[in-house]
């Protein structure tokens, strides 16, 4: 009998670990006290202090959406003395940190503000629909001491090059929260679309707003479909998402891009540009040579008036404002940019560049806000407190240039954080045929702390992005298959420890993550994981 229950106990100790171990982004640490389980029913209550209601919604309505179940719940100090969830804000606990009990007393979730959203994320990961009682779930005992490695988590969703609902931006929206993401950067305009109303310039997406034709296939193309294509966001719109964003404690980053990829606002205002001429919202892909003139005063009356409303629509730190793949062709041949180089007795066209972004920067410093530029704003060795996506390559260059200088860095490097690539060297599907594979394993592996970076300057990198570029998925569902499983390996790169990242593990977790994926109803790659 006594050997019975010795094998019943590792069997519950077993599947505890299990359990436990399907949690992704995988926690700083677990530990298992005791032997046991609890049942969750429509008649347990949910209790919270008043700073953590949001964190109590977010938890009813995922059970409401995803299982039919709706918990009772109230604040603390009106609420039933026998409740099994209880959410409790407490200030010794850092940004974003939780400490998760479940023992035979209930569900206990203690944390910063933010730090107890991110526990709901690890507890309903632990809830298992039960088999026996309907509309119930079993939680086995667990503690959970978890925070993340990286202040900024984050992930970029272009809408120009194609266009998404809000309901679907929302929806990824929910996918970075389930990862314990807290940055979502809005890729608003670019060379092929203009998607934010601006009631200053409404020719941004009366003409900006839409292209009369999409190339057909990979870059440079087989022709084109000649479909007017296009659609912009209301600024009612862009608050509501903001909204939705902030109640799941994520940060909406607009970006708005200059000097280059501008065709599209060039479109809407020939003035902006040097040659004044016809121009059209672009049809391929990469970028053009026509950019906002920087000798135009009128650029800057334009770039000051946007910003104006976008800091309106964004109450985020950080604005970013683009600055990566700018020819300097027109400014060579513009009388207006040649005499701004003479007047400001700037040396090299590139200096035109450095010159926009801090004349930007100096005015939204004015406003309260930071900017977020692409690391080739380095290039020209710029005095400036950008903070550094450093995307080209493997990351690495821009990080040690960036952080020698004391600019905070965000890793979101196209060789292992663009989701855009193919994610095996068999992909069968339309691709960025650029870049190489980014396969799921490569995105696990990737380190943000590069080892060349002086150790000194370590604190100056913040954490890292992927970056989900458009020009091959025009459809939700194909975005969800882009994005996943890709998603949650790099979920684990930003939040878990460096010592508790391990690929073995982690193929692992995906199993009960893929029913996660059937659950939301969201496209994935069933590719097998070690598939390169």
């Amino acid at each position: 009998m006594r050997s019975f229950i010795t094998y019943l106990l590792l069997f519950i100790s077993l599947f505890q670990n299990i359990l436990a171990q399907s949690i992704i982004p995988t926690p700083s640490n677990m530990v298992f006290c005791e032997y046991g389980e609890i049942t969750l029913t429509p008649s347990s209550f949910i209790c919270f202090d008043k700073k953590l209601e949001k964190s109590s919604n977010f938890l009813n309505d995922y059970c409401q959406q995803y299982y039919g179940v709706k918990f009772n719940q109230a604040e603390r100090g009106n609420y039933n003395t026998n409740s099994l969830i209880r959410l409790k804000y407490s200030s010794k606990y850092k940004k974003d940190s939780y400490k998760l009990t479940v023992n035979q007393k209930g569900v206990f979730i203690e944390g910063s503000e933010t730090g107890v959203f991110y526990g709901i994320q690890s507890l309903l990961q632990l809830m298992e629909p039960s088999k026996a009682n309907e509309n119930s779930f079993i939680v086995h005992f667990v503690t959970i001491y978890d925070s993340p490695r990286f202040t900024y988590r984050g992930i970029m969703l272009d809408v120009s090059r194609h266009f998404f609902s809000i309901d679907f931006i929302k929806k990824m929206i929910d996918y970075a929260a389930y990862h314990k993401l807290n940055y979502f950067q809005l890729h608003l305009c670019d060379d092929q679309g203009w998607r934010l109303e601006i009631k200053s310039y409404p020719r941004l997406t009366q003409i900006g707003a839409w292209r009369n034709g999409t190339i057909i296939g990979v870059y440079p193309g087989v022709g084109n479909d000649n479909k007017r294509y296009g659609g912009y966001y209301t600024q009612e719109q862009i608050k509501e998402i903001v909204k939705y964003a902030a109640e799941r404690y994520i940060t909406i980053i607009p970006e708005i891009e200059m000097p280059g990829h501008c065709l599209a606002a060039l479109s809407a205002y020939p003035y902006l540009g040097c040659t004044h001429s016809n121009y059209q919202v672009s049809q391929i892909w990469g970028y053009s040579k026509d950019v906002l003139c920087v000798g135009n005063d009128s650029v800057f009356t334009f770039l000051e008036k946007v910003m104006n409303e976008v800091i309106q629509l964004f109450p985020s730190k950080f604005i970013h404002i683009g600055g990566d793949e700018c020819p300097t062709d027109r400014w060579k041949q513009c009388p207006k940019c040649q005499a701004r180089m003479k007047k400001e007795r700037i040396s090299t066209e590139r200096g035109l560049q450095t010159y926009l972004t801090k004349r930007i920067e100096n005015y939204l410093k004015k406003k309260g806000r930071k900017i977020i530029v692409w690391d080739e704003t380095l290039d020209d060795d710029i005095k400036t407190d950008a903070y550094i996506m450093s995307w080209r390559g493997d990351g690495s260059s821009g990080c040690v240039k960036g952080t020698s200088t004391n600019h905070k860095v965000i890793m979101t490097p196209s060789y292992g954080f663009y989701l855009d690539y193919p994610q095996t060297a068999k992909e069968d599907s339309l691709v960025a045929n650029w870049g190489g594979v980014t396969s799921v394993k490569k995105v696990y592996n990737f380190e943000p702390v590069v080892t060349s970076v002086n150790p000194k300057k370590l604190k100056y990198v913040i954490g890292a992005q992927v970056n989900v570029w458009t020009e091959y998925m025009n459809n939700p569902k194909k975005v969800e298959y882009m994005i996943f499983p890709r998603l949650s390996a790099m979920s684990e790169v930003v939040w878990s420890p460096k010592s508790e990242r391990d690929w073995n593990k982690f193929k692992q977790r995906m199993q009960s993550q893929y029913k996660r994926y059937l659950l939301w109803n969201a496209n994935y790659n069933p590719t097998d994981l070690d598939s390169e």
